[in-house]
């Protein structure tokens, strides 16, 4: 254990069991396995999630802030060699831990979104115009990322990486940066090669996107930046919310946010309040862009109001003449969401949901793949882009809590079936990946992996699934406990 970060006895379970933070850095070798690690396995597995340093006010907190904790673990030649924790060491992060602030630049919120690897580096990114932070194979932070000097404003959570080409493609957005969205392709080597502006209603969040091999998706639906939140967030007395807001909100996107106010207020929030909220008269609807396209290119498609937090996948519909008709999206559809209760996704229904947008008529069509509660879905990334038979989803309880549950499912979009598996009564499941046997293997002929907790043991584990029958090929025992996060990677070496 190497380092454990300052608490207080205010601190919050903030909603208890498998979701609290640890405050703890653990680093273990030699994990015992359960079952049979496949051999083709030389890689690591990491993930990452909100994890906040010390208390945090539970009135504001929200679920989806907090210092970034990547956890990772090593596999090679059928053993799990081992298991580390780390925080990113934004500014902020660094300061609360009492340690010197590693080389940063940017906006230095909190990168606990996801966990990449791109042009030989480890990426721990977040959105809304975060900065982005390289790490070691050991997870240890190096500093900041701005992919050569070629992307210097923050990035998305959720790149697509072209099989095909290596390229890496993304959405971004920023509070400051009303109107417009940026699309962005990363060559191989890791420098952005295109960069263009996209028009949007509004300051959006837009926390996924679709690829397809001919165009972008881009997500333009009802949550937007709320700027008296943000203001009553970084502590403006409420008498001024009202005359305040309005003034600053003339000067959001002509005043550059960089400087000691930005660094304030991304302070304030890095453990509270998430400045953004439902908002129904935003418009929902689905752009196409072409990927060489210029930003006004973009076709908007209408679609009934609701939100996707993720995309399954995309891909474009073609004729017999070769012709591209149509772009086809699939899903997580939320109704609404940060209505009820604003400090996370609790309440609300979501579904699998498939969305047509016809390219000759200009009109979107809505279809229900499968009605159960569900996130976090992942498809063999190999067919990114590309037509894709089979989806992989985890399982939410069916209660509108929001919280995961012990359920795999495994949809079938061509027969139009899914599969439902459970891991056991108690077990809740975080996102899985899949990893394929070899780069000729069938689409589901590999296995997926990813965190579970055992509630009933209060242990945690890395589970390995036949990705085809859903059964178990190998359990990972982990030293410490692993927070429900959010997304996680497997990285080869």
């Amino acid at each position: 254990m190497s380092v454990i970060a300052p608490t207080g006895s205010d601190r919050p379970l903030l909603t208890g069991g498998a979701y609290d933070p640890v405050q703890v850095e653990t680093t273990a070798m030699d994990l015992r396995v359960t079952g049979r690690i496949p051999e083709w396995l030389d890689g690591r597995y990491v993930r990452n999630g909100p994890n906040p340093i010390g208390a945090v006010d539970p009135a504001t907190f929200h679920y989806f802030m907090g210092d970034g904790m990547v956890h990772g673990v090593r596999l090679r030649g059928g053993r799990a060699e081992w298991y580390r924790n780390r925080w990113v060491r934004s500014a902020d992060a660094a300061k609360a831990l009492g340690e010197p602030v590693p080389p940063t630049s940017g906006v230095s919120v909190a990168a606990n979104t996801t966990v990449i690897g791109h042009a030989g580096a480890t990426l721990a990114l977040v959105e809304a115009g975060g900065t982005c932070y390289a790490l070691t194979d050991e997870l240890e932070t190096i500093g900041s990322w701005t992919f050569q000097g070629t992307l210097p404003g923050g990035y998305t959570a959720h790149p697509k990486l072209d099989p095909a080409s290596g390229e890496l493609h993304a959405i971004s957005y920023r509070f400051d940066q009303p109107g417009f969205v940026q699309y962005s392709v990363v060559d191989p080597r890791g420098r952005a090669r295109r960069v263009v502006d996209v028009p949007v209603a509004g300051s959006p969040l837009i926390h996924d996107m679709g690829l397809t091999e001919g165009h972008v998706v881009v997500l333009d639906l009802p949550i937007e930046f709320d700027l008296a939140r943000a203001m009553r967030a970084v502590g403006v007395p409420e008498r001024m919310i009202g005359p305040g807001s309005k003034v600053a909100s003339k000067l959001i996107g002509r005043v550059p946010a960089g400087g000691r106010l930005a660094d304030k207020a991304a302070s304030r929030l890095r453990n509270g309040d998430m400045p953004y909220s439902w908002s129904p008269e935003h418009p929902s609807r689905l752009g196409v862009l072409p990927r060489e396209g210029a930003g006004a290119a973009v076709r908007w498609f209408e679609i009934a109001q609701c939100f996707v937090f993720h995309v399954l996948g995309a891909y474009d519909e073609v004729d017999r003449d070769g012709m591209v008709t149509a772009v086809v999206v699939d899903g997580i559809r939320y109704d609404e969401v940060f209505v009820n209760d604003d400090r996370g996704p609790e309440g609300a229904t979501t579904r699998l949901t498939r969305w047509r947008l016809d390219l000759v008529t200009g009109r979107a069509s809505e279809t229900t793949v499968d009605d159960r509660q569900q996130e976090f879905p992942r498809i063999d990334e190999r067919l990114m882009g590309r037509p894709y038979r089979f989806g992989y989803a985890t399982g939410l309880a069916p209660d509108g809590t929001g919280t995961v549950d012990d359920r795999i499912l495994k949809h079938d979009l061509v027969s139009g079936t899914t599969e439902s598996h459970s891991l056991g009564e108690g077990v809740e499941v975080g996102e899985l990946v899949f990893v394929p046997r070899a780069p000729d293997a069938a689409e589901d002929d590999g296995v997926l992996m990813g965190f579970v907790h055992d509630g009933a043991t209060g242990a945690d584990r890395l589970e390995l699934l036949d990705a085809a029958s859903l059964e178990s090929v190998a359990q990972v025992h982990l030293p410490a406990r692993v927070p429900h996060g959010f997304h996680g990677n497997w990285l080869p070496a």
